[in-house]
């Protein structure tokens, strides 16, 4: 749900979502280091461990003279955080699902996935959705195809193999996600102009028969 700030500034709400140690965190220390643009610091509420307590907190604006303004929230990927997890996805206008591309976190990267869409119900359907398979540089990385099989895919989405760590991927996600979460709350029609490049740029990785489903219904 978009916000217009006591400035005038228009705030998004960007989450990312995936199971634990799938690289959200990483992900904004990430993009927090390459990013040129106005940032705030990275505010983190962790256990003792490292591990996300309720979740991690970045806020950044592309430009000086930019009236929009993105607020980045992860969530804690434990299974016990469930009801912190949907309290932050509320009035969230854009998702980056972050899979890990480790064979082992294959039935959790659609758990959490399954989790989310139920949570969202038929929201999901009306916000952009940007999947980053992370950890690709694992020597056992399952193929993207695969991945995004279990996800059960049902509409064209864009898809970005990252590494967080490095940073490969990272730019162009995020690059991605804020055009794309700023059209579909501001212009819907050129939104829409944007889902169908969607299905000729990401055709080739998205499962067979997701590019025949109808685009997000206005």
């Amino acid at each position: 749900m978009v916000v217009i700030a006591a400035d005038g500034k228009y705030r998004l709400k960007i989450v990312l979502y995936g199971p634990s140690l799938s690289g959200k965190t990483e992900m904004l220390k990430t993009l927090k280091r390459m990013f040129t643009g106005v940032k705030s610091k990275l505010y983190s509420i962790q256990e003792t461990n490292g591990r996300t307590l309720f979740f991690d907190y970045l806020v950044m604006r592309p430009g000086t003279n930019v009236n929009f303004v993105f607020d980045l929230y992860t969530v804690p990927g434990q299974k016990r955080h469930s009801r912190q997890r949907r309290v932050i996805l509320n009035g969230a206008d854009g998702i980056i699902f972050v899979a890990d591309s480790a064979p082992i976190a294959l039935y959790e990267n659609a758990k959490t996935f399954n989790e989310l869409r139920f949570y969202l119900s038929g929201i999901l359907d009306k916000i952009p959705l940007i999947i980053a398979i992370n950890k690709r540089d694992l020597p056992d990385a399952l193929p993207i195809r695969i991945i995004l099989n279990s996800l059960k895919i049902t509409k064209p989405t864009p898809v970005f193999p990252t590494i967080a760590t490095t940073g490969k991927g990272v730019k162009e996600l995020f690059r991605e996600t804020f055009k794309l979460t700023m059209l579909a709350s501001f212009f819907p029609t050129l939104y829409k102009r944007e889902l169908l490049r969607t299905i000729e740029a990401y055709k080739t990785l998205l499962p067979e028969g997701v590019t025949k489903e109808p685009l997000i219904k206005f």
